[in-house]
Formats: C-alpha cells, structure tokens, sequence
C-alpha cells in the first residue's frame, strides 16, 4: 500500500475504463518523471480489499499470469499499458500503477 500511495503522485491514469467480458482492453498509465532505476508496479484492488500487486516491469513487455494479459512498459519508461487479454467479469477492479525503488 505504501508503494501505491507514494507513487500516485508521480503518475496519470485515465478515471475510467470499461470493456465487455471477453473482449481485451488496455488500461494506461503516464509517468513522465520516472528516474533512474525505478520500476513501475501495477496493483488491482478489488471491492473494499487491500490492493494486490499483479506484476512490476523496467521496460518492455512481462506477461501477467492474473489476470491473464501483459504488461507494456515504453522504451523511454514514460508510459506503461497493462493490457488485460480476456478479461473476465471477476476482473472487475480498480488498477493503480505506481513507481518503486
């Protein structure tokens, strides 16, 4: 949660998304201020739940196991997208990006 918290400041993202189920969307994410060896993070929370992290990337593309998609991290690390492949309606989430250490 910390790193969420402190990484809000440091990045954008669009208020809302939406997608029908199975249908893939990409949820994105600016952090034109990212530095040095900082990692961007991505979390899904759910409902009244604790935010979960779901995957951390440098740059490139990582798969995500849960849910299922990838991660895109641009090459100059400004922007992220987490592009769900198939999501499901259990998928159903707020996804905070934010930037660790």
């Amino acid at each position: 949660l910390s790193a969420v918290a402190a990484g809000r400041a440091q990045v954008q993202q669009e208020p809302s998304a939406e997608t029908t189920e199975g249908t893939g969307i990409s949820i994105n994410c600016s952090h034109p201020n990212i530095q040095g060896s900082m990692n961007v993070q991505w979390y899904r929370q759910r409902g009244d739940q604790a935010p979960h992290h779901i995957v951390t990337g440098f740059t490139g593309e990582k798969a995500v196991r849960d849910p299922s998609g990838w991660l895109s991290v641009a090459a100059d690390r400004r922007s992220s997208a987490l592009w769900l492949a198939r999501p499901r309606r259990g998928d159903t989430a707020v996804y905070y990006c934010a930037l660790g250490g």
